[in-house]
């Protein structure tokens, strides 16, 4: 607690305890940009900000980060395919598109 002394003002809250203040609490900060020309809306730019501590999130419902495989440490982290194993897969599964195709027109001439 800060030292005051008779006759002066009480001295600024320090940054830790503003910053502890805000954690415990949580701060919410919202705003929309719009940009308009001629009474026509071209965009339009939401921006929704929480700044609070772990707990505090969790306390509300927010704790989408431990289900994000990317931010949760345990997690194992299976290897994403790369543009040319997928490139392969299309290949093969048009091939396998392209045989269903031609048998059932095969099917077709022969009912006829």
């Amino acid at each position: 607690m800060p030292l005051e002394l008779p006759g002066s003002h009480p001295r600024a809250t320090g940054l830790v305890d503003v910053l502890d203040r805000v954690l415990d609490k949580g701060l919410v900060i919202a705003g929309d940009v719009r940009v308009s020309l001629a009474e026509v809306e071209l965009l339009t730019i939401r921006i929704r900000l929480l700044v609070c501590s772990l707990d505090k999130a969790q306390e509300i419902g927010l704790d989408w980060w431990r289900y994000d495989r990317d931010l949760s440490p345990g997690k194992s982290r299976e290897r994403l395919p790369d543009r040319e194993d997928l490139r392969t897969e299309i290949r093969q599964l048009q091939a396998r598109v392209d045989a269903l195709t031609a048998r059932g027109g095969e099917t077709r001439r022969r009912r006829r």
